[in-house]
């Protein structure tokens, strides 16, 4: 992983908490982080449902599993 880049739980963290913090919009906040509106809800329900665990990578073969 190059230096300059950051873990995606730091990220997503970082987006949460300045969701929490500022008096900017979500959709906002995603353009300055680069994500879509739908990923940046889903980290805040995520977090406030799971708290930091719900920031996780997730794995998309348990999504499809019946």
């Amino acid at each position: 992983m190059p230096w300059d880049r950051t873990c995606a739980l730091k990220e997503r963290s970082s987006f949460v908490s300045d969701a929490e913090d500022s008096r900017t919009s979500i959709a906002e906040l995603c353009r300055q982080y680069g994500v879509s509106r739908k990923t940046g809800y889903k980290w805040l329900d995520r977090f406030a449902a799971e708290g930091d665990r719900g920031l996780l990578d997730r794995s998309h073969a348990a999504l499809n599993s019946p």
